[in-house]
């Protein structure tokens, strides 16, 4: 495809006529990776069919940049967070189209994730609350494991708010291996960013609560209900958090928001967030300020700076207390070791973003227009020469005037900030709508000298932008190029189809410098509200096109026990337990009539033979809410009560040859 700075070196008539040729004819004699411009025909009614269509000349050059052709895969790919879907969204860049959604809180027929399968009951199952079945979440932060600071493209977490859960989802096939319900919380937000290496994922928490969920009336707020953080140890050979090795900190009952690790000059420390240091309860119907009045009382709330690596030594050396069996180092711990310290940062803020060198960390605060910047080496220095203040529990607090680099007013509600590769960052504005461009200054000034810490332009986007990503904005090495507004309204910018509206993906070239930012296309995101995303260079992505070997069990990642080889495929009564064993294959199963009785335990496994790319096959099987899907290699495993006499069909869900309709067969259950 066009590079930006070639489809600016083209005359801009040219472009139009070339783009629209593109979209007219599909340029079907271009090559997928280069721009042969004099081999397309242009046809004399081009420029009508612009004029008609209401087509300006920057409207094409928009096209031109993330037009592809049928075959031409994206530089870039997005993991975004499904919002209340409970899932999470894989989206291509620069062309923004959705390639798939990954199951993970929620079940997901497609997919059969949630439908019998017993490798994805397992997981959903392990996120349960107790005796209740959990199956909705509300993922949040999506986070791609790093080595040094750099995505790897190995596996990806994210978290539930609605219950305090974490997922970990393995990169090589694109599924969720595990889920863990926190014991100690019933809401995070702040996570799932990760150490630069990924020993550690960070679970930041939210609202304040008793640990372990214990009943406390609210008038106890300020003793009994806390603030928490966790850090679950990843084992990235085992692909799996490690619930044994992992612990929390207690934190004064403020609560905390999102949460980012330390890299480089700052790594071994992680930063959040946290809003209503005023501790207000709520209470409109009795009279008291609502949360939204009384949580934003104070002109300061406060930035949390905490010692991980100093943790990790306090924990190892039993410094904790257990709350429902999960290691918690207790608050004054916390104070005594000097793990927490606070710095004031504007009111009401949402996110804290560490630089790409780790030297610096930015805040702001949703109603201030101003992003603050502090320093890390400053904050050494103060924390060596002992903050001379305390906050009501005994942690301590640097002065700001300390630890600050610079303020920056950016606009009317700040909110998250990503990196580029030139010296810039990026900060969405809530209000505005809008996302600023400023220079970082510091040490990056050699990018731009004349700017220092300033303000350098702003694009607007609609409608009232959250979180903004950014082509590895948040690592120490971001791309630039690219970058996505992730936007919470749309209003007017589609079709209307209903009062449930759309949010809106906005597409914007960052790959200029200065004033010069140009927003690409728009998304509509026709499922939860998402509100975070990383992108990661497509290349460092290295899934699987089919499973390693026939039988191969996606939830061990190893071969099935129970795998059925062609030839042995059998069925086998033992007693009122009865257990099949069944291959699949264009167009057909083996067995393809299977006779029980009600009351029968049936195990059923199912192995998918082929070796084909995408040769995928499904299961459905009528009466018994059985719906599974069976990738080229996969064996799974399913098991049900013969509750219901009669006949029932078992069929193939994905239309996988020519006779695919043939591909079915009959469960008999005798009365």
């Amino acid at each position: 495809m066009f590079s930006s700075t070639y489809v600016k070196a083209i005359p801009l008539g040219l472009i139009f006529v070339l783009c629209l040729t593109a979209i007219v004819l599909g340029c079907s004699d271009q090559d997928s990776n280069s721009a042969q411009l004099g081999s397309v025909d242009i046809p004399a009614d081009i420029k009508e069919i612009a004029d008609l269509r209401g087509l300006t000349p920057e409207d094409i050059e928009a096209a031109v940049k993330t037009y592809h052709p049928s075959g031409m895969h994206d530089e870039y790919i997005m993991m975004s967070s499904g919002g209340h879907s409970g899932q999470i969204h894989v989206i291509g860049i620069p062309s923004m189209r959705l390639l798939k959604t990954i199951a993970v809180f929620t079940p997901e027929p497609w997919q059969g994730w949630g439908f019998g399968a017993e490798d994805t009951m397992e997981v959903l199952n392990q996120g349960n609350f107790g005796d209740t079945e959990l199956r909705w979440g509300d993922t949040h932060h999506p986070a791609i494991t790093e080595t040094n600071g750099e995505y790897d493209g190995q596996f990806l977490f994210t978290n539930d708010k609605a219950n305090a859960r974490v997922a970990v989802i393995d990169l090589r096939d694109f599924e969720t291996k595990q889920i863990i319900k926190n014991p100690i919380a019933n809401n995070d937000h702040g996570s799932t960013m990760v150490t630069p290496n990924s020993e550690w994922v960070i679970e930041g928490g939210q609202y304040g609560a008793p640990l372990g969920s214990e009943y406390s009336s609210l008038e106890n707020y300020a003793d009994a209900y806390k603030g928490m953080i966790t850090f679950w140890k990843f084992d990235r050979t085992a692909g799996r958090l490690n619930p044994d090795a992992s612990f929390a900190m207690e934190l004064p009952p403020y609560w905390q928001d999102i949460c980012d690790a330390g890299k480089l000059a700052s790594d071994g420390w992680v930063f959040c967030n946290s809003f209503n240091t005023e501790m207000s309860t709520g209470g409109v119907e009795n009279g008291n300020p609502p949360f939204e009045a009384g949580a934003s009382q104070r002109d300061m709330d406060y930035l949390h700076i905490i010692n991980l690596n100093k943790a990790v030594e306090v924990v190892a050396a039993g410094h904790t207390n257990t709350v429902n069996g999960f290691r918690v180092i207790p608050l004054e711990t916390v104070v005594e070791k000097d793990l927490l310290y606070f710095a004031p940062e504007p009111k009401s803020p949402h996110g804290v973003d560490v630089f790409p060198g780790g030297d610096y960390m930015v805040v702001s605060g949703k109603l201030d227009p101003h992003v603050t910047v502090y320093s890390f080496e400053k904050i050494l220095t103060a924390i060596a020469a002992g903050p001379t203040q305390k906050d009501a529990y005994g942690v301590p607090i640097l002065d700001l005037d300390d630890v600050m680099a610079a303020q920056i007013e950016v606009g009317l509600g700040p909110l998250h900030t990503q990196f580029d590769n030139q010296g810039y960052a990026y900060t969405s504005l809530f209000l505005e709508p809008a996302v600023a461009r400023w220079s970082m200054g510091g040490p990056y000034e050699d990018k731009h000298p004349e700017s220092g810490w300033s303000l350098v332009s702003k694009i607007p986007v609609q409608y009232n932008v959250g979180h903004i990503s950014a082509a590895e904005g948040d690592t120490v090495s971001p791309d630039g190029k690219y970058l996505v507004s992730l936007n919470k309204w749309a209003i007017d910018r589609f079709t209307p189809v209903g009062p449930l509206v759309p949010q809106n993906f906005q597409l914007i070239d960052i790959a200029e410098p200065g004033d010069d930012m140009q927003l690409l296309y728009d998304m509509p995101v026709g499922f939860g509200e998402p509100h975070y995303a990383q992108i990661i260079k497509a290349d460092k992505l290295n899934p699987w096109k089919v499973y390693p070997e026939v039988g191969w069990n996606p939830g061990t990642q190893s071969v099935d026990p129970h795998a059925t080889i062609v030839g042995e495929e059998r069925i086998v009564r033992d007693g009122n337990n009865v257990e099949i064993f069944m291959t699949a294959i264009r167009s057909h199963f083996t067995p393809e009539q299977i006779e029980i009785k009600k009351g029968d335990h049936v195990t059923w496994h199912i192995t998918n033979v082929e070796r084909a790319y995408d040769a995928t096959h499904g299961f459905a099987l009528s009466g018994y809410n059985i719906n599974i899907s069976i990738e080229p290699g996969e064996s799974t495993t399913f098991e049900f009560d013969a509750v219901h006499d009669g006949v029932f069909s078992y069929y193939c869900t994905e239309f996988c040859s020519a006779l695919h309709l043939e591909m079915t067969g009959y469960l008999l259950v005798q009365p």
